[in-house]
């Protein structure tokens, strides 16, 4: 089974409901155009997997992610890690760590789930990303 986009979304504001897209644009140093993180450095985007989603009896988006991928091993991609989504390079920046909201959804899912929230990413190269495109790890050496 290939890797793709199975879901998108975008955060308007803090503490506001995720938005479902069925295409974004991303923009190299800047993140996605509307969605809060715009402008961020490190927290330009959230990965989510479908496993992950599955594996804890959660929604798409319900952990606020930006983008919810099938096929791609999440949890075990390093911080360097470059995915070329769609026409989009993202580069793993780190996990995201559990906060607040996440205890909110269900008691004791914060720190059930730390480690395996998802992946922080920055974007390298922008382009657009929509549903259905496929995602695929870059060499190590894509530079």
């Amino acid at each position: 089974m290939s890797a793709h986009v199975l879901r998108l979304f975008l955060k308007p504001a803090h503490g506001h409901p995720m938005r479902e897209v069925p295409q974004v644009t991303a923009v190299a140093g800047k993140g996605l155009e509307g969605d809060i993180a715009y402008g961020r450095s490190r927290r330009q985007v959230l990965l989510v997997d479908q496993a992950t989603l599955e594996a804890f009896d959660l929604q798409p988006g319900q952990l606020r992610e930006n983008i919810t991928l099938t096929g791609l091993n999440l949890p075990h991609l390093a911080t360097g890690t470059r995915i070329q989504i769609g026409e989009a390079v993202l580069e793993v920046t780190g996990d995201c760590a559990p906060c607040d909201h996440i205890e909110a959804i269900r008691p004791g899912l914060r720190e059930a789930i730390r480690g395996q929230r998802g992946l922080l990413a920055r974007i390298l190269a922008g382009g657009k990303i929509g549903l259905s495109d496929g995602a695929h790890l870059e060499p190590a050496d894509a530079s």
